[in-house]
């Protein structure tokens, strides 16, 4: 539908008023010509020369050229959404939370970098660390872990390292380091974009890693919660549940759309008793649960403090709406909404951290 513009009596006139234009050019537009004249001479008292008070000329009589123009331009000023018919969405895009690029940068307050651990120089596998804009050398901060989803361009998932989301939306970019952690594709050479990899490199590497995160960066071993959307949701406990060493990592857990257990795939160990196994290894800790696919825990709430949040992810966006094209997406804490607020409120909670929780 097209904008409701106001009606502009006399375009010409308006222009006159509105914009500074050279005198020859003015005399131009009062006369209707296309060729510059002789500005008029004019009492104080007259008025200029109008066009028909409706602004139309008589049948078959077209206004000169830069006339049409003026009037053209006149009507994208008045009207914006001429020039942007969706920019109330994108007003909207504006405000939701960006993810920060990762560089080759060292740590620093508002950055996000890649690092390559010591046991892996001269390979491509890394993690990402990102410091809240609030770090200082000598802090004491809480931990976000996340494992990316499975590389799926349907839904905008790229499986990489550098493309996770959700730890950020989850806090923000305050108050808590957030790593990135790889899955070790076989070989030991690089990450795997799909599934795990060597599962016991990627369990290793978690574990030699965020104990020297930690300690580098003011991390508090106490407060360390690991998270994930899709595979990287059946990951926090299929990876961060694999045995004892790794369980003792964690102070909560929150996944998103998934979770271990729910279905059996192609990979070893995925059916639901091999799953309950692993999940035996919660001890009834803090559990946030988000999204879809993950109805079979109900039967099973002895084995954690289970919070459920389904969040309907095709009414926080319009779908497609910038690089959300699926509601298959880590992106959806990106936005302000309830369930965010209350993801955020859960998170705080656990972490003892007081004060205003949705912070952008």
């Amino acid at each position: 539908m097209r904008p409701s513009v106001p009606k502009i009596r006399n375009p010409i006139h308006n222009a006159r008023s509105m914009f500074f234009l050279p005198e020859k050019t003015a005399a131009m537009l009062d006369r209707g010509s296309s060729t510059p004249t002789r500005p008029h001479r004019r009492s104080r008292k007259s008025a200029l020369p109008a066009l028909p008070p409706t602004g139309l000329l008589a049948a078959g009589q077209r206004l000169p050229w830069t006339c049409r123009l003026l009037k053209c331009l006149l009507w994208l000023a008045v009207s914006p959404m001429a020039i942007n018919p969706v920019c109330g969405d994108e007003q909207q895009l504006a405000e939701d939370l960006i993810t920060p690029t990762m560089t080759n940068e060292l740590p620093a307050a508002g950055r996000r970098v890649r690092q390559v651990a010591p046991e892996y120089a001269g390979t491509e596998v890394y993690h990402a660390l990102y410091l809240p804009t609030d770090w200082q050398p000598n802090g004491r901060y809480s931990v976000i872990v996340e494992y990316t989803g499975n590389k799926f361009p349907a839904c905008g998932s790229t499986g990489e390292v550098k493309d996770a989301n959700l730890g950020y939306g989850l806090s923000g970019g305050k108050g808590f380091i957030w790593v990135s952690m790889p899955y070790i594709e076989e070989g030991e050479q690089k990450n795997a974009v799909t599934w795990w990899g060597d599962t016991q490199a990627t369990v290793d590497y978690c574990k030699t890693n965020l104990p020297r995160i930690c300690e580098q960066f003011g991390g508090n071993p106490n407060s360390v919660f690991i998270c994930g959307f899709s595979r990287g949701a059946i990951a926090a406990s299929y990876i961060g549940l694999a045995d004892d060493e790794i369980a003792r990592l964690w102070k909560g857990f929150l996944t998103h759309d998934h979770f271990d257990g729910e279905r059996t795939w192609n990979y070893a160990n995925s059916d639901r008793q091999s799953a309950l196994k692993r999940l035996d290894r919660l001890n009834g800790r803090p559990v946030l649960v988000c999204g879809t696919a993950n109805d079979f825990l109900h039967d099973h709430l002895h084995l954690a403090s289970f919070t459920f949040l389904k969040v309907p992810v095709d009414e926080i966006f319009k779908i497609p709406e910038g690089k959300v094209i699926h509601p298959h997406t880590d992106l959806w804490m990106h936005r302000e909404s309830d369930y965010r607020q209350q993801a955020r409120n859960w998170l705080n909670a656990n972490a003892n951290i007081k004060g205003e929780t949705d912070q952008n």
